[in-house]
């Protein structure tokens, strides 16, 4: 998965609540509005250490789902197998 050029710092870090609007914010930061609008509903009042854990949580999900992915593959080949084989099963 690609990495975006801001750290947990620096999006969090971010002077959404400022009062100032946000074309400018974009503007000054060099990303888009709808940047700002998921990083504020995704980072809003969080600190920076909450963030890294959301990142690194996020991660791990990630890598799990995928462990499982491949899994129910190599149990799909396996099934296929023993079909072909003329064999059974275990419950």
């Amino acid at each position: 998965m690609k990495r975006g050029r801001f750290s947990e710092e620096q999006i969090v870090g971010k002077e959404y609540e400022s009062g100032r609007k946000v074309a400018e914010l974009a503007r000054e930061h060099g990303v888009s509005e709808g940047s700002l609008y998921t990083w504020k509903s995704k980072y809003g009042g969080m600190e920076v250490g909450e963030a890294q854990r959301l990142r690194s949580l996020e991660e791990e999900n990630r890598r799990l789902k995928q462990l499982v992915a491949d899994l129910s593959l190599d149990k799909e080949a396996l099934k296929a197998i023993v079909r072909k084989n003329g064999g059974s099963l275990p419950a």
